[in-house]
């Protein structure tokens, strides 16, 4: 809570996913402090979820903070610090020589859904307004790029059409491809509330894996990866069957269903059953729930669109709400819900590789002259640049010579990371303007830029139902740290200086809100017209939602409520198409299908979530998620490690089983990447094959085997105090053993550094050395230890003030984790000092583990709750006695799943 004499709390907006929850942002003038939902933002009135709720304890973490820009003279020498000046007149002047010698698309600027769109527009319009390259394309390229191009092949424009309201009004919700539980939580708890609210309100959810989502539907249709056209295909037949179909509508708004209607005639349930792998009357149970509903609202993400046929997949389910009318209404539309914080506000200024200012396309000599007006330039280049992987696959091959890298992680995000990091290796300069000075891409930077944060800096951000944000900075950046349109706009001041060209005329601009003021002029008259808007209307009204031209009081709730679509002839336009398999298809070889997805706590390639310990609880490590038959026929067991492997490279990872899985099927989250796991992380093997209209690559599904991995020397370290600076000084060890992870552990006042290896062979004692260097535990009078060198077992405890703060056991590691609890509630040493040296598993004084947290918000972890349920506690007793459930709610599926267990079990 705020004290009388704490300066008030600013407004701002979740930096996480696109539901773009509003938070309230507590600080002591200089630091912030705290953070709590925004009772007065409609994304979420006041909820957060778990990482939201922890967004004070990421911004707090400065010992992985980019402070200073940082230059190397050469590769393979460290950097060193550099003014501002000196960076940016160098970067300038690489460039510069670049673009002279080989031409503007021998540059390119990969940036992020996660900047500002002030931050976007910039860099937008450096790339085509001053270098004159479409070289300039994003990470939501992962993420979005299927979504816009099917709402653009059917709809006319990049534009849901529904919003948050529509879950409380409708009837029927089918959830396509997305774990909404985890990654979007807050729109879950609308949902929730939804159901309590309307008993009758039926759920479908559309996923291969049996999530937290999938488990608390009404139907769950678990289909075979890729098959999603053929699914919708068939549900429209039955709709066509059985008359559920709107032929007024169709008839009033609509063109092309005769085409569509005679590609779905042979798409019948009976046929498509086997292919996508679910019962033919569950399809038509769906079709008749979906198309005999009042009112049906689809919510769907990356299941749908990290696919080598993504917009086929986004443009067969919106044909379902066309054909039935179920667009416009309250309750009802196709809505994608966005990965990134600002993912839409990026495509709103033309800040990808086909896209131009205001929803303009690259294609139409039109919108191109309209760009340059607008900019007072003579013209804007035609030829489309480079999409994300086009673009680091022209690296690699010498085309682009200098890579600015804005905001993300390519070295982490991107699939097929050996292709990636060659790239990253042959390119001739490499800029990284970065929050966090440790990311796996910072490895490649020449020039190293410190950005602002969040809380940071000041600008507007737009999430998935449309509706912009302004977020004002709560606290000055640390050290020399810049915001990142600042930086931007400075750098092509310089360049055009260099180049002869008018830079300061382009970018003249003296804070965000003079970038806001353009992009909203550029707006007029365009779908998304927000001429309306500025911030301080923001700032009184609240966070407003497109389109918000001038004259209007309020933004448009839901689009397309009069039929009218924004194409040629005003009509909605049915796609046809047709199932095609995944890029990649189980063989022999390769008999597994790999799948990727959200956990709950962590958050893309964890540079933010991974420095706060709590979100380490629910999770803790890397694991591969398998079926426990494919377990067996392999001779595998929990904890085994395992080699995954395809013919894009391998990475070791222990296995675990899951009732999630369906047989020849495997799960692993996205967010693993070389800083918490040896090798390149989880897209060492995610394929790289791209929707050919979209160009997002199908990162959803790869083909892969799996072999179990013996490596028979263990060792597990943990130690307190700085555990984040010590992680980060690990981190780049984690390369050289076979098997490796590493994170944090506990609360956030003095959490744990943990480390886990598995070699072939025993380290050396020059590794085990430097280790102990690192993590300093060289001090002998504070150690006691134990050596059986015959065995190849070595053990070091730590001890200070009577409590353990350091831990190394190598060769033997039975002690693990009750010693990892131990020292991170601080317990005394003396009941235990004779055992902590021991080979026990389980602590000897009776106690238990405590395993897993499943309440992050309140630390409760599974033990305790699965007590209380086997002494009869339902959810509103765990939530009434443990309280768990009661903050964020992000743990209330799981805690109706381990309720719903026992009683299965008791049955």
């Amino acid at each position: 809570m705020t004290s009388l004499h704490s300066p008030p709390p600013i407004q701002s907006a979740c930096a996480y996913c696109g539901v773009g929850c509003g938070v309230l942002i507590e600080t002591d003038g200089a630091r912030i402090t705290g953070v709590r939902g925004d009772p007065d933002h409609p994304a979420n009135f006041g909820r957060l979820c778990t990482k939201g709720a922890s967004l004070h304890l990421a911004a707090a973490q400065l010992d992985a903070r980019a402070l200073y820009p940082a230059l190397r003279s050469e590769r393979g020498t460290p950097r060193e610090r550099v003014s501002w000046d000196s960076a940016l007149d160098h970067a300038a002047g690489r460039f510069a020589e670049i673009i002279r010698n080989h031409g503007a698309d021998a540059v390119g600027f990969y940036i992020s859904g996660q900047l500002l769109t002030e931050d976007y527009y910039v860099f937008n319009k450096l790339a085509k307004g001053l270098v004159g390259t479409n070289n300039v394309d994003t990470n939501s390229r992962l993420c979005m790029s299927s979504a816009v191009s099917g709402y653009k092949a059917t709809l006319g424009a990049d534009a849901p059409p529904a919003c948050y309201e529509d879950i409380a009004a409708t009837d029927c919700l089918f959830i396509a491809g997305s774990n909404t539980a985890y990654a979007h939580p807050i729109v879950y708890r609308r949902i929730e509330d939804a159901r309590k609210s309307n008993p009758d309100l039926k759920v479908i959810v559309v996923d291969p894996r049996r999530t937290d989502t999938a488990r608390e539907a009404d139907l769950h249709l678990p289909i075979l990866p890729g098959t999603d056209v053929a699914l919708f295909n068939a549900m429209l037949h039955v709709m066509l069957w059985e008359n559920m179909t709107d032929a007024a509508y169709i008839a009033a708004h609509t063109s092309g269903f005769d085409a569509l209607r005679a590609t779905v005639r042979e798409y019948t349930p009976e046929s498509v059953a086997g292919l996508c792998g679910v019962p033919a009357t569950d399809i038509i149970t769906a079709a008749r729930w979906f198309g005999q509903s009042p009112a049906t609202l689809s919510l769907y993400c990356q299941g749908l669109n990290q696919s080598s046929h993504g917009t086929d997949k986004n443009a067969a389910l919106i044909n379902l709400h066309l054909a039935t009318g179920q667009i416009g209404r309250p309750g009802t539309g196709p809505f994608s819900l966005t990965g990134q914080p600002n993912a839409m506000g990026g495509r709103e200024v033309g800040g990808m590789a086909n896209l131009l200012s205001a929803h303009r396309d690259l294609a139409n000599p039109a919108h191109r002259a309209e760009v340059a007006a607008l900019w007072g330039v003579d013209s804007v280049p035609e030829i489309p640049g480079k999409t994300a992987l086009e673009m680091f696959e022209a690296v690699a091959r010498g085309e682009i010579k200098a890579l600015w890298i804005a905001c993300t992680n390519p070295a982490q995000s991107l699939p097929n990371q050996a292709l990636v990091r060659a790239a990253l290796e042959a390119a001739e300069f490499v800029v990284v303007q970065e929050v966090n000075a440790f990311t796996e891409t910072a490895d490649y930077a020449d020039l190293l830029l410190p950005a602002a944060a969040w809380g940071e800096k000041e600008g507007t951000v737009t999430n998935s139902e449309r509706r912009i944000t302004h977020l004002k900075a709560a606290i000055a950046a640390p050290g020399e740290a810049r915001p990142d349109w600042e930086i931007a706009a400075d750098f092509a001041r310089r360049l055009g200086a260099q180049l002869g060209k008018p830079g300061t005329t382009l970018f003249p601009y003296v804070n965000a809100e003079a970038v806001f003021n353009e992009h909203r002029a550029s707006t007029r008259g365009r779908d998304l017209d927000i001429t309306g808007l500025s911030y301080a209307l923001l700032d009184e009204q609240g966070p407003q939602q497109w389109p918000f031209p001038e004259g209007a009081t309020t933004g448009k709730v839901r689009l397309y409520a009069d039929g009218v679509y924004p194409t040629a002839d005003g009509r909605a336009r049915f796609a046809s198409p047709r199932y095609l398999p995944t890029a990649e298809v189980i063989d022999a070889r390769y008999p597994l299908h790999f799948n990727t997805g959200r956990l709950r706590d962590q958050w893309h390639g964890m540079s933010r979530t991974g420095m706060v310990a709590r979100l380490f609880s629910h999770v803790e490590t890397p694991v591969l998620s398998m079926h426990a038959d494919d377990m067996a026929r392999r001779s595998l067991k929990n904890g085994d490690l395992v080699r995954v492997k395809n013919r894009r490279g391998e990475l070791l990872v222990p296995v675990e089983a899951s009732e999630d899985m369906r047989v020849g099927q495997v799960f692993m989250p996205m967010h693993w990447g070389g800083r918490y796991m040896s090798g390149f992380g989880v897209n060492t093997v995610t394929a790289d094959q791209r929707d050919p209209v979209s160009r997002q690559p199908e990162l959803k599904h790869a083909v892969v085997q799996v072999e179990k991995a013996p490596l028979p020397w263990h060792m597990a370290v943990m130690r307190r105090d700085h555990a984040v600076a010590r992680m980060l000084r690990i981190q780049p060890l984690l390369a050289r053993f076979d098997y490796a992870s590493c994170g944090l552990y506990g609360r956030d006042n003095n959490p744990l550094l943990v480390l886990r290896v598995a070699h072939g062979t025993p380290l050396s004692a020059e590794m085990l050395a430097e280790i102990d260097t690192l993590l300093d535990m060289q001090d002998e009078a504070s150690i006691m230890r134990y050596d059986d060198p015959r065995r190849g077992i070595s053990k070091r405890v730590m001890v200070e003030d009577g409590r353990v703060v350091g831990v190394r056991l190598t060769g033997e590691t039975a002690a693990r984790d009750w010693l990892k609890e131990m020292m991170a509630e601080g317990a005394e040493i003396a009941p235990l000092r004779a055992w902590v040296l021991a080979p026990l598993a389980t602590p000897p004084v009776g106690s238990s583990s405590r395993g897993y947290i499943v309440c992050n918000c309140l630390n409760i972890p599974a033990t305790q709750i699965l007590e209380a349920v086997a002494q009869g506690a339902d959810l509103p007793v765990l939530q009434a006695r443990l309280k768990c459930g009661t903050e964020c709610g992000s743990c209330v599926p799981e805690l109706r799943r381990m309720v719903l267990a026992h009683k299965q079990e008791a049955a």
